[in-house]
């Protein structure tokens, strides 16, 4: 039987996958501050000791498969062999080995990038207050008294501590050339705390798939020096948008492609309402506008401290029903 001779071209097929990765941007491995350097550094390095054993056991795996060949006759038969001290000692040797490694690498690592634990720095942080909406992010300056959708501006070599929390479908906060990913979740708080030490604009996105407009839950993070963060905040000062409780309402209604929007003014106490438009004071459902304090969860970091939401007790606001 005559075997079927395959065209020229379609030996070069396996080279087209080199193609697709040409349009690829690994931003991972192209971190723009010290917690995305952190990170690089634990992929690599677990990259490396996988690889301890994943060359070796594919070059081996070709050595022996050529050595043994049905033509080799000079190769030593030996049908009834069934154990090696030596081998034995290599094969469960240098795993345990490597898993040690691992192992203490991920125990420091988890300790030194835990997302709750404040970047070290002589410059004063900002905070910044993000909301995960449908299908948009809210990012309230508190400090500042503004906020803006779908833009984060950040001053490079400035620490920034965020507060993450949802509207209603549970999301997370990544900004991939920055730094980790933590999950916004309606009702509670997460925290986050990243840096920027170079100045550039960065994609921010959803990495939890949220319905039907996740696909554009995306956002740019814009690092800029001191100067020039001081001429944004003056920008997004002279909106006239304000927000307050009823105009938040209207915002969280569930839209795709939002444009960036800027807010010279928020109304104090926002974020809390936010956080905690389902918790009563009694435990209960609580209306946006009702409430302007109390906790609503505790969680503990890696370090085992305790994290509270809140540490003002809750109380009903003027005209709340209660």
């Amino acid at each position: 039987m005559k075997k079927p001779i395959m065209p020229r071209w379609t030996r070069f097929l396996p080279s087209l996958g080199l193609l697709l990765l040409a349009g690829c941007n690994m931003t991972l491995l192209d971190p723009k501050g010290q917690v995305g350097v952190d990170i690089k550094g634990i992929i690599l390095i677990a990259t490396w000791l996988m690889l301890l054993v994943v060359v070796p056991v594919i070059v081996l795996t070709l050595a022996f498969a050529w050595k043994y060949r049905a033509s080799n006759k000079s190769a030593t038969y030996t049908p009834d062999w069934s154990h090696s001290t030596k081998i034995e000692v290599v094969v469960w040797l240098i795993p345990c080995i490597i898993i040690v490694v691992l192992g203490y690498i991920t125990w420091k690592s988890s300790h030194d990038l835990d997302p709750y634990k404040p970047l070290e720095s002589n410059v004063k942080p900002i905070t910044v207050e993000a909301v995960a909406l449908n299908w948009k992010w809210l990012f309230i300056y508190p400090e500042l008294k503004i906020a803006t959708v779908n833009q984060l501006a950040l001053p490079v070599n400035t620490p920034v501590n965020f507060k993450i929390t949802s509207d209603s479908i549970m999301n997370s906060f990544f900004i991939p050339q920055l730094g980790s990913m933590v999950y916004a979740m309606a009702g509670m708080e997460t925290k986050l705390h990243l840096i920027a030490n170079e100045a550039g604009t960065y994609d921010g996105m959803s990495a939890n798939y949220s319905g039907g407009g996740f696909s554009g839950m995306k956002f740019k993070a814009v690092a800029m020096s001191n100067f020039e963060f001081d001429a944004w905040v003056a920008k997004v000062r002279t909106s006239e948008r304000q927000l307050a409780a009823a105009d938040y309402k209207v915002l969280a209604k569930p839209s795709e492609a939002e444009p960036v929007a800027f807010y010279g003014k928020v109304e104090d106490g926002l974020y809390t309402g936010i956080l905690h438009q389902y918790m009563g004071t009694d435990g209960r459902a609580m209306a946006r506008e009702g409430f302007d304090g109390g906790p609503v969860c505790t969680s503990r970091n890696t370090l085992g401290e305790e994290r509270v939401s809140m540490a003002t007790p809750a109380k009903p606001a003027l005209g709340a029903q209660s």
